[in-house]
């Protein structure tokens, strides 16, 4: 109940204006309270930003279910797709920075980790065998390639550009990427 709550403040505010008292008092609880269950606000903020990634997951899984053949193209538009339609919740993920002395909790590192495999997973699927060795790494790279054409969408920075049509730059760089380690091994 905390969780949800807190991922539906998020979703709201964004993670700026976010605030665990708040939660709690949308719950009904005290704020010590709050932090009796998990300690400290960055371990409330890794519980928000963990359910994030897992509707973020189950989402690309949906559209993978949908996707027919073009499975690259619906995760790429998938990235886009989640990301627009929670843009709050999407962005905190990257707002928020863990203090050096904190680590994620690795079950919540193992929940993260789902959508990355997934990625892995198509990624190898449309390379040859001699070459699915490298997905795991050039899925990484995929994704920041994505991530970033996503980021300047969000932000409204290819908008000052004059650029209109974003995902399907992203989708186009994602497809060289693959050509090209097609024809690399």
């Amino acid at each position: 109940m905390l969780i949800v709550e807190g991922h539906k403040h998020m979703a709201d505010v964004g993670f700026a204006r976010f605030s665990a008292r708040e939660v709690a008092k949308r719950i009904g609880y005290s704020i010590g309270t709050l932090y009796n269950v998990f300690g400290t606000y960055d371990q409330l903020i890794i519980a928000i930003n963990t359910r994030t990634f897992v509707l973020w997951t189950d989402y690309i899984r949906e559209a993978l279910s949908k996707s027919g053949d073009d499975r690259i193209r619906a995760l790429v538009e998938g990235y886009f797709g989640f990301a627009r339609g929670n843009r709050n919740a999407w962005m905190a993920i990257y707002d928020h920075h863990l203090p050096p002395d904190v680590t994620m909790p690795p079950e919540h590192d193992l929940l993260r980790g789902q959508l990355t495999d997934v990625v892995v997973e198509e990624v190898r699927a449309v390379l040859s065998p001699e070459c699915q060795v490298e997905a795991p790494r050039l899925a990484r790279s995929l994704v920041a390639t994505v991530h970033g054409h996503c980021m300047f969408d969000i932000n409204g920075s290819f908008a000052l550009m004059g650029e209109k049509e974003p995902m399907a730059m992203a989708l186009a760089r994602v497809r060289e990427s693959l050509t090209a380690t097609r024809g690399s091994c």
